[in-house]
């Protein structure tokens, strides 16, 4: 198991993401998400979400048709 980004959000619609895409089956996790939270600039990094390499297209797909 590999896994691959399939976008960058702000904190918030990364787990919005990762919440839609687990509802159709893919795993997904957040990365960074806790990123420089002692100083307060975690509201400036971008979260990486990230699937497993075999479920990237699908979760591609999902992640435009809702854009």
């Amino acid at each position: 198991m590999a896994l691959v980004e399939v976008g960058r959000f702000n904190r918030n619609e990364a787990h919005i993401v990762i919440g839609r895409l687990e509802a159709d089956g893919i795993p997904a996790l957040a990365l960074d998400a806790n990123a420089s939270i002692a100083d307060g600039s975690y509201l400036f990094i971008p979260v990486r979400v990230m699937v497993d390499e075999d479920d990237a297209e699908a979760a591609r797909r999902i992640i435009a048709d809702a854009a």
